[in-house]
């Protein structure tokens, strides 16, 4: 099956979840164009349909978006635009403190249908940057329960908690049943 996704760190971490249920996924390195939608589902099963179309073999794709509480629910879709533009430091001087949540939806083409799965990771916005897993907002963002951001985290432990992987664990539920 293949992950279509730019990110190698989204990659890695999935490759990593789904290979504890002996899934084998390939990496296609595409970027593609996305709409401007206002939730991740809607950016998700848009890019699927379009990527059908190109794309004759079962695949995935995953949208991922970070709601700040204390922002209306801003950047939401928009995380991966703002993160490159604004960056981590802005973000905490904006909502330090600001509870926060990341959700994923992966959309899955399997045997001509499309399939999406969600998964949500709540947590609070940390009023520093911490750790060396540095892959978009985890070095600011402490989820429930813990006391250090998902950036001093390994791909293992972040793979127990983690939006993705609970989208990804649906994912397989879903695939096993088939």
């Amino acid at each position: 099956m293949l992950f279509i996704t730019s990110n190698r760190h989204k990659y890695e971490e999935a490759a990593e979840f789904l290979g504890n249920y002996n899934i084998d996924i390939k990496w296609k390195n595409m970027k593609y164009e996305e709409i401007q939608g206002d939730t991740n589902k809607e950016i998700s099963m848009d890019s699927c349909r379009k990527l059908m179309y190109k794309i004759k073999d079962d695949f995935f794709i995953d949208d991922t978006g970070l709601y700040i509480d204390d922002l209306n629910g801003f950047p939401g879709p928009y995380a991966s635009y703002v993160n490159k533009t604004l960056g981590n430091k802005n973000i905490i001087r904006l909502a330090s403190g600001s509870r926060a949540h990341f959700e994923t939806v992966i959309s899955l083409f399997y045997s001509g249908k499309i399939y999406q799965f969600s998964g949500i990771l709540n947590g609070t916005i940390s009023d520093h940057e911490s750790g060396s897993m540095n892959f978009g907002y985890d070095p600011i963002f402490i989820p429930d329960g813990y006391d250090k951001s998902l950036a001093e985290l390994s791909i293992s432990e972040k793979n127990r908690i983690s939006h993705r992987s609970k989208a990804l664990e649906i994912m397989v539920e879903f695939l096993k049943k088939q």
